[in-house]
């Protein structure tokens, strides 16, 4: 296996640095720096970018990590640290700014979590690679990496329409997708974006 890149391997060291430090600290990060609902008065302008840097338990942490290894590595080999790093971080503001505007309609609870950016990454490695086939972990089949991302983006859809899986920002994770697929076309000039 290549060597972790610079940026994957800092994005998976300060996750598990704070969600070590968070439960240290009785969820204090998680009190101050997630993203809370705009009508909650706890919203504060930094949660668009903290709250993807904690999460809520051991699995969620160890499944966004495993996304990001699997992904992340090799876009940021593709695309260096720098465009890979704007990349990640436009999707987990675009992903905090739909689940805020989803808020705004049904309340909720704060959100945690590198969902978002792992979102997006996961549309750019559809895009990117669609014909490479991928086994998930669930459901064990292998699949051509544009399918998953049909798959996924499919069901997070169905899920968050439907309140299936509650507790699970849906909404934020295709938002996330939304931001990376913005990004690509804004990069290749593509509309709604200008030539560049």
């Amino acid at each position: 296996m290549p060597a972790l890149p610079p940026i994957t391997q800092a994005l998976l060291l300060i996750n598990v640095a704070l969600f070590a430090a968070d439960m240290l600290l009785g969820r204090l990060l998680t009190e101050l720096f997630a993203l809370w609902p705009l009508g909650s008065g706890r919203f504060m302008p930094w949660q668009v970018v903290s709250y993807g840097f904690l999460h809520g338990s051991f699995g969620h942490l160890f499944f966004n990590m495993l996304g990001l290894w699997m992904f992340g590595a090799e876009l940021e080999r593709i695309w260096g640290g720098k465009r890979y790093l704007q990349f990640y971080m436009a999707s987990v503001l675009t992903a905090a700014l739909t689940q805020l505007l989803v808020g705004l309609f049904s309340g909720g609870a704060p959100t945690v979590g590198a969902s978002g950016g792992l979102f997006g990454l996961l549309l750019a490695f559809g895009m990117m690679f669609p014909n490479r086939t991928i086994m998930p972990l669930f459901p064990p089949i292998p699949m051509k990496a544009k399918t998953f991302v049909m798959v996924f983006g499919g069901l997070e859809l169905l899920f968050g329409v439907t309140g299936t899986a509650s507790g699970v920002a849906h909404f934020a994770h295709l938002g996330g997708m939304l931001g990376g697929f913005l990004m690509i076309r804004y990069w290749r000039g593509q509309p709604p974006f200008g030539r560049r």
